[in-house]
């Protein structure tokens, strides 16, 4: 849906089963659909597609192109931006780290990403602004030789930013690809973030002002909050510097402060076995400490190896129900984002809700249907936006 900044709102259809393009088109049958006539039934209906390479390829043949336009119109909705994130499989199967490969040292990466840009541009309104994100290089356990492979992002992310901008220019449309900073990658902090996008412009200094127009952030608010990072101070550091904030990223991570016994088994239920959910510990003033996985973090603990005061946890909580307490979750920071845009709305046009979980939630809330959270995300969403005049 149209927000008040020219800008768009979807929820990211990554949350859906679907690895080829007929699966992805089911479930946005199946789900979107039913999400849209309870939140959006008469307007123009955003939709944030997520394309698995295979979904991709399959999207990619002329006559399942057509067809699709045809669908979007029939219904009238639209596409403005793709999550090429994920390449492969991302439901039902172990996921954990591999969702980072192939990733940006590889030809693979370029080519899965140009054809997502190829695709948007056949299927978003005509003259749109259209995003794609992305990867945020690497995961940091995959650098073995830093120098080389950090050579080799650079090197295909000027590749592909060259590519965006000759289809930008051929098709009269601002392109940018998001690059997503997240616990444990290869830039997780907006620090490290701007670190790594003042290397490539340092690398490529005839090329900075396409590299800049080109490439960006995707800001994801539940990764950014694992981080200790205040909205304010991190989206001020990254416009500050010169970078592009491509998406805005609507999500919430678990959070706890107490480490009681029963407060402990109740986190081992969030302890599952498909996705990646990297844990930052901080104690007072001490460097901050980072686990793999909240299984590890568990495991630390009971050890005595951790004793910090908080956990951070990415483990994506649904936007409108915080955990019971002594649970809790980072919404607060989303409240920070929504703030920061309410003084600068210009830095940010691509909004999309991201709540991946709802397969693996334990308890009640797992328990709800997908159909019933996601109208309930939006509620919640459109309300913080109403209450900024952003809608």
């Amino acid at each position: 849906m149209k927000l008040a900044n020219q800008g768009h709102l979807a929820y990211c259809t990554n949350i859906h089963r679907g690895s080829s393009w007929a699966e992805t088109l089911d479930s946005l049958d199946q789900y979107t659909m039913q999400v849209r006539e309870r939140v959006c039934p008469d307007d123009p209906y955003a939709i944030g597609l997520r394309l698995s390479a295979s979904a991709a390829r399959d999207l990619s043949d002329p006559s399942a192109l057509s067809a699709f336009r045809k669908w979007l119109d029939d219904r009238n909705c639209y596409v403005f931006t793709i999550n090429g994130f994920p390449y492969g499989d991302f439901h039902g199967t172990r996921v954990k780290e591999e969702v980072y490969r192939p990733d940006w040292t590889t030809p693979e990466r370029v080519e899965y990403t140009k054809t997502l840009f190829d695709l948007i541009c056949a299927i978003a309104p005509e003259g749109m602004e259209a995003s794609v994100s992305t990867v945020p290089g690497s995961f940091k356990r995959f650098i073995t030789q830093e120098a080389e492979q950090r050579k080799a992002m650079y090197a295909n992310l000027a590749t592909c930013a060259e590519y965006i901008e000759t289809l930008s220019e051929r098709t009269g449309r601002d392109l940018h690809l998001g690059l997503e900073p997240e616990p444990l990658c290869y830039f997780e902090t907006s620090a490290e973030t701007v670190s790594f996008f003042d290397g490539l412009l340092d690398s490529r200094p005839n090329e900075r002002e396409r590299l800049s127009r080109r490439l960006g952030v995707n800001y994801d608010a539940c990764h950014l909050a694992v981080e200790y990072e205040s909205a304010d101070e991190s989206l001020e550091r990254l416009v500050d510097s010169g970078i592009r904030i491509s998406k805005l990223h609507l999500s919430a991570a678990l959070k706890v402060a107490d480490f009681s016994a029963p407060t402990l088994e109740t986190l081992g239920g969030f302890c599952e076995p498909v996705y990646l959910h990297q844990v930052v510990a901080r104690t007072g003033e001490a460097p901050l400490k980072r686990y793999e996985d909240l299984d590890a973090a568990l495991e630390a603990r009971a050890s005595g190896e951790d004793d910090a005061d908080e956990w951070r946890i990415h483990f994506h909580i649904p936007l409108h129900h915080s955990p019971a307490p002594p649970l809790s979750s980072t919404s607060d920071h989303i409240a920070g984002v929504l703030d920061f845009l309410k003084e600068r709305p210009e830095i940010c046009r691509h909004f999309e809700m991201e709540t991946y979980t709802w397969e693996v939630l334990p308890g009640e809330i797992g328990q709800v249907s997908v159909v019933d959270q996601l109208s309930r995300e939006y509620e919640w969403t459109l309300e913080q936006f109403a209450n900024r005049g952003l809608l």
